[in-house]
């Protein structure tokens, strides 16, 4: 028993939860340099995880339910299930502010369609485009054109296969009635060699025929019937056939009129015995198929192979967009199905490219012969369609649906539900989830902003090692989603909107409040020296000044100042250390660091 243990002891394979894992033989490690371990990660590991499973708080997580969006989901899948029916469902357009469940509504909806289309044989396809990614037609149309295309590669794949399958199926049929003819033949030649070797069987065969015919000549004489018929078939009959062994035992003056008539149970008798004795030939593989012969279906494999070498993947640049247009078009077309397309963000396709693109997908069914096309777009901006023109505005918008924002007793049932999953039991203190969705509920109902909040605050609790996550990690995590935020807007910013921001960070470093536009401007313009950037106008820095108050980083209200005109006055809205050393981390703007800008004296009212 002893050497068993040292064996599984010394074996360089570790088994953990039934899975082999990675060689882990310390026998032979070099355990003399200790510095190459410091045991970096060993104290991280020592606690005890908080989350079971994370996944569940982040944003592109489609839960299987849907707290208080009952309503929405029901409509959309009322619109959408002519889908279903191989009919064209309304265009529907979903609006909302951020976080209030659009999206993961919608993918809710989309994955119960395709799940449901499979389940009746309906062809159906769902195609997810987040425009704030995909921001142009081109990118739109390109990639709509590629998911297609590969689709229908898969498609064609199993077709073929199933085609070859079928193949198959009649070389085996065409073997096995081989078999049958050759066992026939084979049965043939031992019956002839039988009754050669019988010396006395033609006496009783000849006999038996002699007497038949006695008996079928008298039963012509009395019927009237035409012998020569009789004669031709009764030569093709088994003996069984020809007579039985009672009509042969009747007197010759026995009138056939006299013999009773058969009954229905003899002849079904009869049709048994003939069933069991004849071998019937099973079903032709070709037989339930609209093909009639097996070059038939080589043809059909040969075109399907020919149409999948036919698509051409549409590159991501370099196309005509009415190129690009037409694969695109040719692809959905390809085979009979319904087609909803889903566009996130939809308002940042608008903006960037026009309403051209929805112009061309709502009119794509009147062209179309195989296939049709549904749109479901997604919006935060509820007066974008006021910027469309007005043939697509009364296409696109047939359905509408409004997704209000959430309140705080919603977000604790959402929170709720996804954190029974997320973490293991009694990681969470009672006042943690009401307070995650408090401040959620604070800027507009953010769903996704709660799930955040609860996912970060956990992340910490984690990392100081605790064994449950209390109401100073949510306060902890609310000021670190800010500053993530502000870091994430604020490294994306155009150089410009940095020289700006830049700006306004060296007036209020030099003691400046209320800070009005004249003044941001003139230290822009020496900013602009500095880096060897263009200067812009004062009207357009205003305008920048305006998106930065927009996006939440500066407070700019415009203030009257009587006779002398209105001015806007600015402030600062995010931590003035942080942001700075943001803007310091963009290449062009390191060097200017140490400027100290001159500032107008002013006498404040």
């Amino acid at each position: 028993m002893s050497d068993d243990n040292s064996e599984i002891t010394g074996s360089d394979e570790v088994e953990v939860d039934g899975t082999s894992g990675f060689s882990s033989n310390f026998e032979n490690a070099d355990l003399g340099d200790e510095e190459s371990n410091q045991g970096l990660f060993d104290d991280l590991l020592s606690g005890e995880p908080i989350f079971e499973n994370k996944e569940v708080l982040r944003p592109s997580y489609t839960p299987h339910e849907l707290p208080h969006r009952s309503d929405q989901i029901n409509k959309m899948a009322t619109i959408l299930v002519a889908a279903l029916r191989g009919e064209t469902p309304s265009n529907i357009l979903i609006y909302g502010k951020t976080g209030t469940g659009k999206t993961a509504s919608a993918k809710f909806v989309s994955k119960e369609l395709e799940s449901t289309s499979q389940k009746y044989s309906v062809p159906c396809d769902v195609e997810y485009i987040n425009c704030e990614v995909t921001d142009t037609q081109y990118r739109v149309l390109a990639q709509l054109a590629n998911k297609f295309i590969e689709k229908n590669k898969e498609r064609i794949d199993d077709r073929v296969a199933d085609l070859e399958s079928l193949l198959e199926a009649l070389e085996e049929y065409d073997a096995d009635a081989e078999r049958r003819r050759a066992d026939a033949a084979d049965s043939t030649d031992r019956t002839d060699e039988g009754t050669a070797s019988d010396p006395f069987d033609f006496v009783s065969s000849e006999e038996t025929r002699t007497e038949t015919e006695k008996t079928v000549s008298e039963t012509d004489i009395s019927t009237g019937d035409n012998i020569s018929d009789i004669d031709a078939t009764s030569s093709d009959l088994p003996l069984e056939a020809g007579g039985s062994s009672d009509e042969s035992s009747q007197p010759p003056d026995t009138s056939p009129a006299e013999n009773p008539e058969p009954t229905d149970t003899d002849a079904s008798d009869r049709d048994e015995a003939t069933t069991e004795s004849a071998t019937l030939p099973p079903e032709h593989p070709l037989e339930s198929t609209p093909f009639g012969s097996r070059s038939e279906v080589e043809d059909r494999i040969d075109e399907l192979e020919a149409d999948k070498d036919s698509f051409e993947e549409v590159p991501m640049t370099g196309w005509p967009t009415d190129r690009v247009y037409s694969v695109f078009f040719d692809a959905v077309d390809y085979d009979e199905r319904v087609v909803v397309i889903m566009l996130d963000e939809i308002d940042k396709l608008v903006e960037k490219s026009g309403d051209d693109t929805l112009y061309n997908l709502s009119r794509m069914n009147s062209e179309l012969e195989n296939s049709r096309v549904s749109i479901i777009g997604i919006s935060n901006d509820l007066k974008f369609t006021d910027f469309l023109d007005p043939r697509v505005k009364s296409s696109l918008g047939e359905e509408e649906i409004v997704f209000p924002p959430y309140d705080a007793n919603q977000l604790r049932d959402i929170l709720k539900h996804r954190s029974e999953v997320a973490f293991k039991g009694n990681a969470l203190s009672d006042d943690v989830i009401p307070l995650c969705a408090a401040f959620a509920a604070q800027e507009h109902g953010d769903a996704r902003r709660a799930l955040d909040l609860l996912r970060t605050a956990g992340e910490l609790a984690e990392r100081s090692q605790a064994e449950t996550i209390i109401e100073e990690h949510v306060r902890q995590a609310q000021d670190k989603i800010e500053l993530d935020r502000v870091v994430e807007v604020v490294r994306t910013l155009p150089t410009q909107s940095k020289l700006v921001l830049f700006a306004i960070i060296l007036l209020e470093k030099n003691g400046v409040h209320s800070i009005n536009t004249g003044e941001v401007f003139n230290i822009y313009k020496r900013l602009c020296e500095e880096i060897d950037a263009d200067v812009l106008t004062q009207r357009r820095v205003t305008d920048l000044i305006s998106e930065l108050d927009m996006l939440g980083i500066v407070n700019a209200v415009v203030v009257s100042k009587g006779r002398y005109g209105r001015t806007k006055e600015i402030s600062l809205s995010v931590p003035l250390e942080e942001t700075e050393a943001v803007l310091l981390s963009d290449s062009r703007l390191s060097d200017i660091d140490d400027i100290q800008p001159f500032v107008q004296a002013r006498f404040e009212n």
